[in-house]
C-alpha cells in the first residue's frame, strides 16, 4: 500500500457486488430522469407522462410545491442518487464506512420515495438492505491512508 493509493480492494464480496449493481441501476433509472422531467416540467409547467399512465414524480409533492421548488426537489434526489451510487461504490471495494453511508442515505431516500409516489425503489430498497446485510459481515475496517497514520497505529 502506498500513501496515495489507499488500501487494497481485498477478496470480492458477492453480496457487495450485487448490492452495487442493484444501487446503481436504481440511481441511474430514477435518478437521471429528474432532469428530462425538470426541463419538461419547466417548459410545459407540468409534468410528462409515463405512456398515459401516470405523471412522472408525481406524487403528494408534485401538487404542494411551485414548480421551481419541486424542480429543486427532483435536483436534490438526483444528487442524493448520486451519493447513493458513489457510496456503494465504495461498498463494492469492500468499504465498511460505504456501507454506513449507504445506510444512512436510505431512509432520506425513503422520503423522496414517499413524496414523489415511487413504489418500485420500496421493493429495490428492501433488496439493497439485504444485500448490505448480507456483505456487512465481510467488510473490512477503514485502513490508515498516509505513512504518518501509520506509523501511529504501529507505535
Amino acid at each position: 500500500m502506498t500513501a496515495l493509493a489507499g488500501p487494497s480492494a481485498g477478496p470480492a464480496v458477492p453480496a457487495a457486488r450485487a448490492y452495487a449493481v442493484v444501487t446503481r441501476a436504481y440511481a441511474a433509472a430514477f435518478g437521471l430522469p429528474a432532469v428530462p422531467v425538470s426541463v419538461y416540467l419547466l417548459r410545459h409547467g407540468s409534468l410528462p407522462w409515463f405512456g398515459n399512465l401516470f405523471p412522472m414524480y408525481g406524487g403528494p409533492w408534485s401538487g404542494r410545491f411551485s414548480d421551481e421548488q419541486f424542480v429543486g426537489l427532483l435536483l436534490s434526489f438526483l444528487g442524493l442518487t448520486a451519493c447513493a451510487a458513489g457510496a456503494a461504490g465504495r461498498v463494492r471495494r469492500g468499504s465498511r464506512r460505504g456501507a454506513v453511508v449507504s445506510a444512512g442515505l436510505l431512509p432520506v431516500e425513503a422520503v423522496f420515495w414517499l413524496g414523489f409516489a415511487l413504489p418500485i425503489p420500496w421493493v429495490l430498497g428492501a433488496a439493497r438492505v439485504a444485500l448490505l446485510v448480507a456483505a456487512g459481515r465481510r467488510l473490512r475496517e477503514p485502513q490508515p491512508t498516509s505513512l504518518a497514520s501509520k506509523e501511529i497505529s504501529h507505535a
